[in-house]
């Protein structure tokens, strides 16, 4: 599958329902770009891959695959990059499990997950694994910041179409509940390091009785860089979680709790587990060790503990006992009983308040009930954006989207600015103790007096991204004329450190007064009355706030945050072109799987696709790949305008079908445009075969919906049987091959 050429575009192979439509979709960008000279290659980035590409040794010369993500890695750090990468899978450890055991059902002898390593073995494969979960691929690939915005196409059209708005009332008991204190945004700690304290430093434990145990040896603190270290309470945690569920109850709402349990990979399963213990403390009070002889872990979710205790009658009569005393839970999946705490990676914070919020603070529970709800978000640091959001609409009434403007993001994310909790440098504590940050000249940096199970953590930014972060910021401002606001709480370590820079370089450039500095909850409330009155506003934000606000702000505006213009200015010239996110991929899969219709919008791959042909007229000179850039922005209006996008109900036209009318509206536009006489004489007779030949397309891709299909593999589907189900007509793919 991997591609290993220089071509001048490369494609990432990823997971899930991007992956499934890239079936479809890439061979028209291909036929369509050969034409112009434009090469398009492959890199195979997916979870499947990784896996595969981590364990050689275990594996057949066949089964064998290069290390896709380092080659990128390096790649994006020179001036040829120019990269459409498609959202991937940030893998739990449940996901992680289930993408193993089917690469071994399908021959591949790779070891199993050691849940509770003990030999030196064993261990050293848990490494290799763990480094594969969460945000193990955009932290790679990211070697420049955001630049994230709706395209005028897609918002024009979100104006004339607006999507469905659940209505919000003044008296609605849907609320936000966080952490009153000793949490990861009460216990920050950061610094700048300067040129004596530069150099590769150490995170250590401290036992009370001296004992030191090196966390993390050679941790590399540049001068310049910001270093963060925080902390939550195990104990002020649990403390928090039983009074939620107790003050739901209370409301008469529904329980749901929003993490990230996929990026922040060590921190927020962590958590998760505590909230499950929480839900069940009777019955873990109770069956504590028998559950642990079960091998139950309450960090991999309800639904793991639930099949490993089912044939334990005492254990499932306690739950059931312990359930029917609690409030009404959230639920991802009510037909199918999947509550809230089911599964860790199943409900991610950035798609799942953006949906309570636009649904008016509408949740359902176990009886497919719409409701009230609290919802549960531990820590403060961003909990406040949801709150302020919940707020407002309370007072103001839900968005009104046929007038509303928009929030752009500048996010600062270059050389794993913010990466996600920093899973390198982040610790349960194995005892009471201390954690510190020793300097490579001998200082103490950062130092935290812990409990057993706290959970620490550090980060940092590096210099160069944030002055490039800035730079960007600027230009985005000259550009639009938008009120631009630096979303930084000078209240919090990290972000007082920020400001630091922010402020000097504003005023140098004598800027300072087109922009705003205000704490995430200030900037939001500002954001959302900005946008109400229909006019524009640029947020500049940190890493997880880019993440949280690309999702929250277009979920309400567009409707989806899959048709977003994402734009990776890498530093040293490249491009890379990201295609909107994949929360929603594994249901778009089950319907495929059930139904054979996906219902996956690749508006953002067509977005994607316009700016990287358009890079690379610009930075190679290819003015064919210019027309071609042009005409894809042609093509994109028109399935706008047409209302040629994925319907959600098999039996009516679906992800194929957009393919299909892309290609069509892309090859009239080449057809017609006059700036390259070679390129519209090509595209004339293939826009004439599509045109004629609709009628026998449509039809087939419509026969091939409602029977199951079978893709041969979730995590790792089968090439051959991938291409059959997503490229069903055979008349489009003679216009097209």
């Amino acid at each position: 599958m991997t591609e290993n050429s220089n071509p001048d575009i490369l494609y990432t192979i990823v997971d899930e329902a991007p992956e499934l439509a890239s079936a479809s979709f890439l061979p028209i960008i291909r036929s369509f770009a050969s034409a112009a000279g434009v090469s398009v290659g492959t890199k195979d980035i997916s979870l499947a891959a990784r896996i595969i590409s981590a364990f050689p040794e275990a594996l057949t010369e066949d089964q064998r695959q290069s290390d896709d993500l380092a080659e990128l890695g390096e790649l994006v750090k020179t001036p040829d990059a120019n990269v459409i990468k498609l959202p991937n899978i940030s893998a739990s450890v449940p996901q992680l499990v289930a993408a193993i055991e089917e690469l071994q059902s399908q021959g591949y002898a790779l070891p199993a997950y050691p849940e509770e390593p003990k030999t030196d073995d064993e261990k050293a494969v848990r490494a290799r694994y763990d480094a594969i979960k969460g945000s193990a691929v955009n932290p790679v690939l990211r070697e420049g910041n955001s630049d994230r915005r709706s395209a005028r196409a897609v918002k024009n059209y979100a104006q004339a179409n607006p999507h469905s708005m659940g209505a919000w009332a003044a008296d609605s008991k849907t609320k936000v509940s966080s952490m009153p204190g000793n949490d990861f945004y009460a216990n920050e700690k950061a610094a700048t390091i300067t040129a004596a304290q530069a150099g590769d430093a150490k995170i250590e434990f401290v036992a009370k009785d001296g004992a030191v145990t090196v966390l993390k040896d050679a941790w590399p603190l540049a001068e310049g860089t910001i270093a963060d270290a925080t902390f939550m309470s195990a104990k002020a945690l649990g403390a928090f979680l039983s009074g939620a569920i107790e003050d739901t109850k209370a409301d008469g709402t529904m329980f749901s709790l929003h993490m990230k349990a996929t990026m922040m990979k060590v921190s927020d399963p962590i958590i998760f587990g505590h909230a499950v213990k929480a839900w069940l403390a009777p019955v873990f009070e109770k069956f504590g060790d028998d559950m642990a002889a079960l091998g139950v872990n309450p960090n991999s979710g309800m639904g793991d503990l639930l099949d490993r205790v089912k044939d334990n009658a005492d254990i499932m009569a306690a739950i059931d006992a312990v359930t029917a005393e609690r409030p009404a839970m959230y639920m991802v999946d009510s037909d199918k009983g999947i509550t809230n705490l089911h599964v860790p990676s199943d409900v991610i914070i950035d798609a799942s308040m953006p949906a309570v919020i636009r649904a008016g603070g509408k949740g359902w529970d176990g009886e497919g009930k719409k409701g009230d709800t609290n919802c549960v978000i531990p820590d403060r640091c961003y909990a406040t954006v949801y709150d302020e959001t919940i707020n407002f609409f309370k007072a103001n009434g839900a968005l009104d989207v046929t007038t509303a403007g928009s929030v752009a993001n500048v996010g600062l994310m270059a050389q794993k600015a913010e990466e996600y909790g920093s899973h390198p440098t982040t610790f349960e504590a194995p005892a009471d103790g201390t954690i510190r940050v020793v300097l490579t000249n001998g200082e103490t940096l950062h130092a935290h007096d812990v409990d057993a199970g706290d959970i620490w953590r550090a980060c940092t930014v590096k210099k160069a991204p944030i002055e490039n972060w800035i730079e960007l910021a600027m230009d985005r401002q000259r550009l639009t004329g938008s009120e631009a606001i630096f979303w930084l709480d000078a209240n919090r370590a990290h972000d007082a450190e920020l400001i630091k820079y922010v402020t000097p370089a504003l005023e140098a450039a004598g800027k300072a007064d087109l922009f705003q500095i205000l704490a995430p909850r200030e900037a939001t409330a500002q954001s959302l009355k900005t946008i109400t009155a229909g006019n524009d506003s640029i947020a500049i934000t940190g890493n997880v706030l880019r993440d949280y606000l690309t999702d929250l702000f277009p979920i309400l505006e567009l409707g989806t945050s899959a048709k977003m213009l994402s734009i990776v200015k890498l530093m040293q010239g490249g491009g890379l072109f990201e295609t909107g996110a994949g929360g929603s991929a594994p249901k778009h899969v089950q319907q495929l799987v059930e139904q054979n219709h996906l219902r996956w919008d690749s508006m953002g791959e067509f977005c994607a696709l316009g700016e990287s042909l358009n890079f690379l007229a610009d930075v190679k000179g290819n003015a064919k790949a210019g027309v071609l850039g042009a005409a894809a922005e042609v093509a994109t209006q028109g399935i706008l305008d047409n209302n040629k996008s994925p319907s959600r109900k098999v039996g009516e036209p679906d992800n194929r079908d957009s393919h299909y009318w892309f290609a069509r509206y892309w090859a009239e536009a080449l057809a017609a445009q006059s700036g390259d006489a070679d390129l519209a004489a090509h595209f004339a007779p293939i826009a004439k075969s599509l045109a004629e030949g609709e009628a026998a397309i449509l039809a087939e891709l419509a026969a091939a919906q409602g029977p199951a299909a079978d893709i041969g593999g979730y995590y790792r589907p089968s090439v051959e049987l991938k291409a059959k189900v997503m490229r069903p007509s055979a008349t489009l793919n003679a216009i097209i091959d």
